[in-house]
């Protein structure tokens, strides 16, 4: 049997880690799931053409739609499949928002127990509709912000189409105000996350971090 942290002995890197917290209610059934699969795989396609970024970017990817799963656990992107996504069923945000922090809590952990350094995690959430988890949402939002001003993590949330932007106003931290998605761009946006992850990647621990890209015209004002 694989020892625990054999992948760490294998893979010493410093981590840049990365979750993904993805709608795929039924809402996003049609051209949305496809341009969404899309622009995972290009995201995939890109780190992996980077022969450093491969080795430290680490991304999980937890899906919600008729309940909250983690689609991929924390892995770098040269290891295994680009999951294909598939739509269905209603909209538990807040259980897949405590579900993609748990991840990110327990990795950290994971880290720290193998003297792995790492970059600050990234937590991204993209969504059309409104929770269908009663207050689990608010819950779950009050602890997302609460990691992000704390330095634990920075939380991106992101809308789809016809998305709540005034609730995720609420759940975002101060420090980041959601972005409205121009269209079904996610290839747009998921360029602008791999070469965020990449330049961030290829930084040294310890000092301050690089300036991202400028957000493109696909990142209309959540106003």
């Amino acid at each position: 049997m694989r020892p625990p942290l054999a992948e760490f002995i294998e893979n010493p890197e410093t981590r840049c880690p990365a979750v993904l917290v993805l709608d795929t209610s039924a809402s996003m059934k049609g051209a949305a799931i496809t341009e969404l699969n899309a622009g995972v795989r290009a995201f995939f396609n890109d780190i992996r053409s980077d022969p450093l970024a491969a080795l430290r970017v680490e991304l999980a990817m937890v899906c919600f739609g008729g309940g909250a799963r983690l689609e991929r656990d924390f892995a770098t992107l040269d290891v295994g499949p680009v999951p294909e996504l598939a739509a269905g069923g209603n909209t538990p945000l807040g259980a897949a928002l405590h579900l993609a922090v748990d991840a990110l809590e327990y990795r950290v952990n994971r880290y720290r127990a193998a003297g792995i350094a790492h970059y600050r995690p990234w937590l991204f959430l993209i969504t059309d509709g409104r929770p269908t988890d009663g207050i689990a949402w608010q819950l779950a939002a009050q602890r997302a912000q609460h990691a992000d001003l704390s330095g634990a993590l920075a939380l991106y949330p992101i809308g789809v189409a016809k998305a709540d932007m005034a609730l995720l106003a609420e759940l975002a931290s101060p420090l980041r105000a959601p972005i409205l998605l121009d269209g079904l761009r996610f290839r747009d946006l998921f360029d602008w996350m791999s070469r965020s992850m990449r330049r961030v990647s290829l930084s040294r621990i310890g000092t301050r971090q690089p300036p991202l890209p400028e957000f493109g015209d696909w990142a209309l004002s959540g106003s």
